[in-house]
């Protein structure tokens, strides 16, 4: 009984160990902050392309046709 007594508080014990190790938590924050800014510049680049899809250019083309439309 004293040999399984041992090994299970031995098995326990790296289990906390193991648990209550962070040496690797760098690794995972820096991983979420380059997915996080990815996703912004995604959806940044998406607002911009649709802002200059919908709004700019067509006002843009329209002043300038209107530019080149002198009868006078």
């Amino acid at each position: 009984m004293s040999i399984t007594k041992k090994k299970m508080m031995h098995l326990t014990n790296r289990a906390v160990v193991a648990l209550t190790n962070n040496s690797a938590e760098g690794f995972v924050d820096t991983g979420i902050k380059i997915l996080i800014s990815v996703v912004v510049g995604a959806a940044l680049l998406a607002g911009l392309y649709a802002l200059y899809g919908d709004t700019i250019l067509p006002t843009l083309k329209t002043k300038i046709e209107g530019l080149f439309n002198y009868k006078g």
